[in-house]
């Protein structure tokens, strides 16, 4: 029977045995780190839910992506001492190649718990309540400061790797001795984007918006639909999206409708005759808003706001829950509030009046003002 020896040449076997030996090493470290990751992730799992928390039930869940790369990085990591057959530069670069991925999985764990922590926030707080000041209010925090968190974990994540490599900290100690242009000419060129972060984590703590705001913003009407880490999106009402930086929010002047509270006073103008009965016009808006919905029973008021030659105009304000139900509200209440007018009060409806006067009337009002003097026919010296 042939033996391993004698199939192998010369010293082949001294070579490839130490091989084969540190290759199953490794792979048996994957396997027992993926194991290991398994076993603890079930555990995790199963103590979550029996404790009836789903704010670590979900941290548990977003964690396994990262948490499947770092397991078997970490058992590699482990089993490297016992390597014999590779040489001191293969050893190095495969330590700094587990290194690496070992903080590349870090990073990406890291990463999954800001973002579970933020998506178990949101589906708390729900802004499509009707009170939903509060609820918007912490969503827009969370939004800002979940991608802050997530781009301060990527760019440790990435600094960390650097510095892992050979040199780095000698060239960091370079570029600190020449800080002055170089520092200069980054900081220039990175104003737009760091000026924009700032402006993020400003408006989260000071929040001059919030998700779903009702804003004006560079005169279009709209609600706030995204906010990211350097822009906002705002949604017009014909569906079209406004791309705003944050500094804009910052440094201009916009209006937001919904900044307390998000119900509204909404108005509507009627133009009528002098003849019109403002008493019962009052009385008739009253009712039409008594018929809707759309009134939160707050503010229903009429005045007369102007006068013309030709007509008066009638101003009602009338509240609302929100932006959305004040428009419906005052569509709805100038359409019937118009037709009441039309129905009831037709010779109310504005009108412009002309006099036309008969030719021989104005003739002889013409004579009696151009008659003659007292004393005499018109030149002739008085008696």
């Amino acid at each position: 029977m042939t033996t391993i020896e004698e199939w192998l040449p010369g010293d082949a076997l001294d070579v490839w045995l130490p091989a084969l030996i540190d290759v199953g090493l490794l792979a048996l470290a994957v396997v027992v780190g993926w194991i290991g990751y398994r076993i603890l992730f079930s555990l995790l799992r199963r103590a979550a839910t029996q404790a009836a928390k789903p704010l670590a039930l979900r941290i548990v869940d977003q964690m396994r992506p990262g948490a499947r790369l770092l397991g078997p990085m970490l058992a590699m990591r482990a089993v490297m001492p016992a390597l014999a057959s590779l040489p001191g530069v293969a050893r190095d670069v495969v330590h700094h190649a587990l290194v690496v991925l070992g903080i590349a999985a870090a990073t990406w764990l890291l990463v999954g718990v800001a973002r579970a922590i933020a998506s178990f926030l949101r589906e708390t707080h729900d802004i499509g309540a009707e009170d939903n000041l509060a609820a918007r209010r912490v969503v827009t925090q969370v939004n800002v400061l979940e991608r802050t968190a997530e781009v301060m974990i990527v760019l440790f994540g990435i600094g960390a790797a650097l510095l892992t490599l050979p040199g780095v900290r000698e060239v960091g100690t370079g570029l600190l001795a020449s800080a002055g242009v170089v520092g200069l000419v980054v900081g220039l060129a990175a104003r737009p984007l760091l000026e924009n972060l700032i402006a993020g984590v400003q408006l989260a703590l000071t929040q001059p918006i919030r998700m779903d705001d009702v804003v004006i913003v560079r005169g279009e009407w709209g609600r706030i639909e995204e906010i990211t880490t350097t822009y906002v999106v705002v949604r017009i009402w014909d569906e079209r999206r406004l791309v705003v930086p944050f500094s804009t929010f910052i440094q201009q002047p916009f209006e937001n409708w919904t900044r307390r509270s998000a119900e509204l006073i909404g108005t509507v103008f009627l133009w009528a005759d002098y003849r019109i009965d403002v008493a019962a016009a009052r009385e008739a808006l009253e009712a039409i808003v008594r018929e809707t919905p759309l009134w939160d029973g707050r503010v229903c008021n009429v005045q007369v706001t102007d006068t013309t030659e030709h007509a008066v105009q009638l101003r009602a304000l009338l509240s609302a829950a929100d932006s959305s139900t004040a428009w419906d509200l005052r569509v709805y209440v100038r359409e019937r509030w118009l037709a009441w007018l039309q129905r009831h009060q037709p010779e109310a409806l504005p009108r412009a009046r002309v006099e036309l006067e008969d030719p021989r009337t104005s003739a002889d009002r013409a004579s009696e003002s151009h008659g003659p003097r007292d004393g005499g026919m018109l030149g002739a010296p008085p008696p």
